[in-house]
């Protein structure tokens, strides 16, 4: 559930009214220092909800410089979702042509996060009714790194699953690069080959994770 800003009047309320819904987590807008999020976490301990999980929403100038120390937080905080509407309008950078101009802060903010073993979520994408446009960025995204990306309205749902999701492909050679490591692995070797490219063991772990993610996505879907 997303919240109004610490400084806005409608906070004190929003929060008391997601805590009552008891979500898996809670996305606090406007994020620019760690002790935001310090307010956020001890509201939630005095309420008996530490396991409500903190989203924290970089979309200024300030979370930007403060990065190291938003991400390092700890406690409770789960993911950063990046913001990139208010990002463009605090700064003045364009979000056209794919947001080439924005994607050093994109990947500074993947950069932290993954630093700190956090999710990651692109920011939205305006165009609901683009969805040539909305798939060319999610597929961006993905490639960028990012988790997932939030979205407007529901007709972009099934795009976006389909990007951010593991393709067949990528399942299949998933499966082929496991198989062949194990198999070296067992006569003693360290190294395989799959399709004339090396896999080592850093591969055969983003290979379990792709599995993880299908079995976890088809789990939801059963």
């Amino acid at each position: 559930i997303r919240v109004s800003a610490l400084d806005e009047p409608e906070y004190p309320k929003d929060l008391e009214t997601a805590i009552e819904c008891k979500p898996d987590a809670i996305l606090l807008p406007k994020v620019e220092r760690a002790q935001m999020l310090e307010g956020l976490s001890a509201a939630l301990r005095s309420a008996g909800a530490e396991d409500i999980r903190i989203w924290a929403m970089i979309e200024s100038p300030l979370g930007l410089v403060n990065l190291r120390e938003i991400a390092s937080f700890g406690q409770n905080l789960q993911c950063l979702v990046v913001g990139p509407n208010d990002l463009a309008k605090d700064t003045g950078v364009s979000m056209d042509n794919d947001r080439q101009a924005m994607v050093p802060w994109l990947m500074d903010i993947i950069a932290h996060g993954r630093a700190n073993g956090l999710a990651l979520l692109d920011g939205v994408f305006n165009a609901f009714r683009d969805e040539t446009g909305l798939e060319r960025q999610c597929l961006q995204g993905a490639q960028m790194g990012f988790d997932g990306k939030t979205l407007i309205h529901p007709a972009q749902v099934d795009v976006a699953n389909e990007a951010f999701a593991p393709s067949e492909d990528e399942i299949d050679l998933a499966r082929r690069q496991i198989a062949a490591f194990e198999e070296v692995e067992a006569s003693g070797q360290g190294v395989a080959v799959v399709e004339g490219k090396i896999v080592e063991n850093l591969h055969v772990v983003t290979a379990r994770e792709i599995l993880a993610k299908a079995d976890a996505i088809a789990a939801i879907s059963a």
